[in-house]
């Protein structure tokens, strides 16, 4: 690298930390300025029968889709709709049982203002997200959220920056409000994330993916060893379960076998019952995939025997399994 390049990518490096400290400023400011109105949107957001609509133009547009998105996801249903749109047709997307939350730096946005009157006809209720407090769009709302930023990152003053991301950290900070009032816990979110890791690992439940039928390695506690090591190589688990009267008694692995060799180098007279790891850790069908993964890395093992209801030994679930189903 030149030293002119050298030169040029520390400058940029001084560009991003300037802009980072000025946002973080703001975002520093808006917690200081945060008053009894943020607890009365909340109010309104929390006994809101219908859903959160979510509006705004240009920017303030962008930070508001995102916003609708969080909401939606951490349990206050919500919809984004464009004000322009509303003003031909879509105005009738909102119920008088919604919320709208109308976002607006400046609160003077036309295409928002022309549809905020309509929505008071209709008696729905307004929070705004603003940074002028005596703008149109204030005076017109239910409650407001008083957003103002003492300077842009933008040098110019012009692009809109640090006032976004201060509204968009003040919509987090609602919809994670209105997550804690309403309890809502990691299986509810996995319940809108079924594609994600997290909703696979909180919805997928160990029967799910689990070894049964004649895919369950077992023997029996007086079956030959080699008769053992047939049945754990051919289901290729590393592992066989050790029955008797049709109850689980131990398992055997393959370290089980190598200790066994180490004994006695010789593994022709054994029988299953005599080197198999009684008492083995188990889990129940209806577990979740990730109570698997917990106990798995717990105990530093790789696989454990499923129990049905009765106790009643059906499968096996190892690590490869939770691989395949990308719980991990």
């Amino acid at each position: 690298m030149t030293e002119n390049s050298l030169d040029q990518t520390n400058r940029f490096i001084d560009y991003a930390r300037e802009v980072l400290a000025i946002e973080a400023g703001a975002l520093a400011e808006i917690s200081a300025q945060l008053d009894s109105s943020f607890g009365k949107a909340c109010n309104l957001l929390l006994g809101c029968r219908g859903r959160i609509v979510v509006s705004g133009i240009g920017k303030s547009g962008h930070i508001g889709r995102k916003i609708s998105s969080t909401l939606s996801s951490t349990g206050s249903p919500s919809f984004f709709v464009h004000p322009a749109e509303a003003s031909h047709g879509d105005l009738g997307m909102i119920a008088k049982e919604d919320v709208v939350i109308a976002i607006s730096y400046s609160g003077e946005s036309a295409e928002l203002n022309l549809i905020t009157p309509a929505l008071k006809r209709q008696n729905v209720l307004i929070v705004a997200i603003t940074g002028n407090k005596n703008s149109t769009l204030a005076k017109l709302a239910d409650v407001t959220l008083h957003c103002p930023i003492s300077k842009e990152a933008c040098p110019l003053g012009l692009a809109p920056t640090s006032s976004t991301t201060a509204t968009l950290a003040l919509g987090d900070a609602l919809a994670i409000a209105l997550l804690r009032a309403k309890g809502f816990t990691e299986h509810d979110f996995a319940k809108s994330h079924p594609g994600g890791s997290l909703g696979r690992s909180l919805l997928t439940r160990v029967s799910d993916i689990m070894r049964s039928g004649d895919e369950f390695p077992q023997v029996t506690s007086q079956t030959g060893i080699q008769d053992a090591i047939i049945e754990i190589t051919s289901k290729k688990m590393g592992i066989t379960a050790v029955m008797e009267n049709n109850g689980l008694v131990g398992i055997i692995t393959d370290g089980d076998l190598r200790r066994a060799f180490q004994k006695s180098h010789s593994l022709d007279n054994l029988v299953a019952k005599e080197i198999m790891t009684a008492s083995p850790k188990t889990i129940t069908d209806q577990a979740l995939a990730a109570e698997a993964v917990q106990l798995m890395e717990k105990y530093n093992i790789n696989q454990l025997i499923v129990l049905d209801r009765e106790k009643h030994p059906t499968g096996v679930v190892g690590m490869h399994d939770l691989l395949r189903a990308k719980i991990l």
